[in-house]
């Protein structure tokens, strides 16, 4: 008993040790190879502000701004081909899990935007 406890907690502390885990809303994909978490933590969309492009982990697409529409895609356009999301400015939406993203855009971060101007000029 005493040595299937002390391996319990061994393997506990060497998952531990590992890295990081990643729960996302849809289970059995993983996520895109930019995407690497620093702790555990629930989330949809990933967004890429200096690009205006969101990443649906549910759907595993994207969703950018073309023209005033938003358009999904499970591959960005060639005129983002150069740019290497690994290494963007990413922000995770962890408290936001629905469908309409223009929404959120709208009544998030344009909303920052407009509170404060010099950040994002």
């Amino acid at each position: 008993m005493k040595r299937a406890f002390l391996f319990l907690i061994i393997t506990i502390l060497m998952i531990n040790s590992c890295g990081s885990f990643v729960y996302i809303s849809k289970t059995g994909t993983p996520p895109p190879q930019w995407y690497y978490p620093n702790k555990v933590e629930t989330v949809r969309y990933i967004y890429f502000p200096d690009y205006e492009i969101y990443y649906d982990f549910s759907l595993n697409n994207y969703l950018y701004l073309n023209d005033g529409n938003w358009l999904n895609a499970t591959v960005l356009p060639k005129r983002f081909y150069g740019i290497d999301l690994q290494r963007s400015k990413q922000v995770r939406i962890t408290n936001y899990y629905g469908d309409d993203i223009k929404k959120y855009h709208c009544e998030t971060i344009i909303k920052k935007r407009n509170s404060n101007p010099k950040r994002y000029h």
